[in-house]
């Protein structure tokens, strides 16, 4: 889904209009295969590259094949959002609502609103957290604030703030000189592999430092 933010501007900057069409069909195939009623989503679907027929749903980065990984989940949440934009497609905008609302009401939404690396990882409240996915949560909810009303647009303002102070803290902010020169510190990128467990990751910073933009822009 992140991908698809190149196609859409492409076309619609002067480049062959197939590339949108091609990103509206994905997204409309994920948004058909990888979601569960409650607005979660899988991590992996594999097809079959000849009939498109659904072989299996299951994960490679969260904890289970039925878990919702969480930047996984922020992925879809900036997806749709970044689909409504390009589109003004309904459906993405009614999507991305929906995956906001499962991620904000989760019971196992830390208070601070940076996630544990999987919504249903075991050990919480000890399980590592993944501040790429707060940052990046973080900057979609500000965009997709933008295109909701009432209780809604003060919903997802609201916990992306919470979200942009959390990560501006001393819990998540490193001091100037350490943590390798990233402004994060404790992402999860891959946790089942054993991969990037509680390190800096360079997409934390890029997102984190988009939804800083972002608020910034809200208020001048």
């Amino acid at each position: 889904m992140m991908n698809l933010e190149m196609l859409n501007w492409t076309s619609d900057n002067g480049g062959d209009k197939k590339f949108k069409e091609i990103s509206v069909i994905h997204a409309n195939t994920a948004l058909k295969n990888h979601f569960r009623p409650d607005f979660s989503s899988f991590h992996v679907v594999d097809y079959n590259p000849q009939t498109g027929e659904v072989i299996k749903k299951a994960t490679w980065q969260g904890a289970a094949n039925c878990s919702a990984w969480s930047r996984g989940q922020g992925w879809a949440l900036y997806g749709y959002t970044m689909m409504y934009r390009f589109t003004k497609d309904q459906t993405y905008l009614k999507q991305a609502k929906g995956i906001a609302h499962f991620i904000l009401n989760h019971p196992n939404l830390p208070a601070d609103k940076i996630p544990f690396w999987d919504f249903d990882a075991q050990g919480i409240p000890f399980a590592k957290r993944d501040a790429s996915a707060g940052a990046l949560m973080a900057s979609a909810l500000l965009e997709l604030a933008q295109y909701a009303t009432g209780n809604e647009k003060t919903e997802f303002k609201s916990a992306a703030e919470t979200m942009i102070y959390s990560l501006s803290s001393s819990a998540y902010h490193a001091k100037l000189g350490e943590n390798g020169g990233y402004l994060l510190m404790h992402s999860t990128g891959a946790y089942p592999l054993n991969s990037e467990i509680d390190v800096p990751l360079i997409y934390a910073d890029y997102y984190y430092l988009e939804a800083l933009a972002r608020y910034k822009k809200w208020y001048l």
